[in-house]
């Protein structure tokens, strides 16, 4: 028989793999989970001097409800990164926000101060959650390209919460009392919960082996051998110090020193988001024509700028609600071009060691902040000018840290 008389067979080709579609967790849940931790600490500060008076316990006991808030925050977001790549990011998500319901009950029945300062704790260790795995979900979920424009959409909740959450606490401060604004808490993360655990799909691919205790903080410490990530670092931790004295002593000074309500406090808050949102507006447009050390100079110089005035207007001008904010809006301008450029640049000192850069960079800045709250609440007498000493400090600290960057560049 003739071989070509052998009828021919083709083997079957193989079907190309089916591309399984990322899930995608819904943009609105997301910005909801990342505004949860930010809303939460700033709700409670205008109602600082009469949460003092309702616990018989002075102010620099109650400013301990942020300050430890701070601490909360700063240490369990070293831990959810980790922690996320080896159970998922869903399973620790919903064990945040069920710890966050039971910090925010316990805070809205704390009979003394100290009970309200543990519960507090817990509403920072829950509710940081959402905003470290709300963008590690980005980065699962979106491809490059994308995720940067999905980052920018969610990272409005930062702007927006802080500006609400004043607002939002003094109206309920005035009409049921400082323990309303944690029964608030409770009440949006409550439906939060159900919804996460309803419609957000898990996006992690592939779990991660747990790097261990060692294994992490050896990380931190090649971190901190970098002489340029220490000064990148330090930089956008003592930015951020110059906020948290404001907002540690601001309370005091506008309710109890100039006799404004806890309201118009409130009110006039709102101005310091649309600031900061200015500022980073404005690096976003400057930062590629100017480049990151530029742009850091002029956010810094900025800043001092803010921390000086606010020194001179206490001694030398009448007190006003308006004199008295805008130094820090002048601030908070600056930080807004300072902030984004020196994060990327302590990033970018070693890449591949990016996700434990940020991790570490977010708990400086709480770590920062909630000294300046510590050293403001104990100093601050009402007359702003404490306030206002701190602020100056920590914008002179941007200019040390600038400084030190500086000498790192390459000639």
């Amino acid at each position: 028989m003739n071989p070509r008389d052998i009828p021919q067979y083709d083997p079957p080709i193989a079907p190309p793999p089916a591309v399984v579609p990322r899930p995608k967790p819904a943009i609105t849940l997301l910005v909801a989970m990342t505004g949860l931790g930010p809303f939460t600490m700033q709700i409670l500060i205008p109602s600082l001097p009469a949460l003092a008076a309702a616990l018989a316990t002075n102010y620099g006991t109650a400013q301990l409800t942020l300050t430890l808030y701070l601490v909360g925050v700063a240490v369990a977001q070293l831990v959810y990164g980790p922690l996320s790549d080896r159970y998922g990011r869903k399973p620790l998500l919903l064990t945040g926000l069920a710890i966050y319901l039971v910090g925010s009950l316990a805070a809205a029945l704390a009979p003394s101060i100290g009970w309200l300062v543990a519960a507090r704790v817990l509403q920072a260790i829950g509710g940081c959650a959402g905003l470290v795995l709300g963008r590690a979900m980005i980065r699962d979920a979106y491809p490059r390209e994308q995720a940067a424009s999905v980052m920018g959409y969610v990272s409005t909740a930062m702007a927006v919460a802080p500006m609400i959450a004043p607002l939002l606490g003094s109206l309920l401060d005035q009409q049921f009392g400082w323990r309303a604004s944690m029964v608030a808490c409770f009440a949006f993360a409550a439906p939060m919960l159900l919804a996460v655990r309803v419609w957000l799909p898990e996006t992690l691919r592939e779990p991660q082996p747990l790097p261990g205790l060692a294994g992490m903080l050896g990380a931190y410490v090649q971190l901190l051998r970098l002489p340029a990530f220490r000064a990148y670092c330090g930089l956008t931790a003592f930015a951020t110090g110059v906020f948290f004295a404001f907002a540690v002593g601001g309370p005091l000074v506008v309710i109890n020193g100039l006799g404004y309500s806890a309201t118009a406090y409130a009110t006039a808050m709102m101005c310091i988001p649309f600031a900061w949102s200015a500022g980073t507006f404005t690096a976003a447009r400057l930062a590629t024509r100017l480049g990151i050390t530029r742009m850091l100079a002029l956010g810094t110089m900025v800043t001092t700028a803010g921390g000086l005035l606010a020194l001179v207007v206490q001694i030398f001008l009448p007190p006003h609600i308006a004199l008295f904010f805008a130094p820090m809006a002048l601030a908070a301008l600056g930080n807004g071009m300072t902030q984004p450029n020196a994060i990327a640049a302590a990033i970018s000192v070693r890449p591949n060691l990016a996700g434990t850069a940020s991790g570490f960079i977010g708990a400086a800045q709480m770590g920062c902040g909630a000294l300046m709250t510590v050293l403001c609440g104990v100093t601050e007498t009402g007359s702003g000018i404490a306030t206002a000493c701190w602020m100056l400090v920590s914008a002179l600290a941007t200019q040390w840290a600038l400084l030190a960057a500086r000498r790192l560049q390459p000639q």
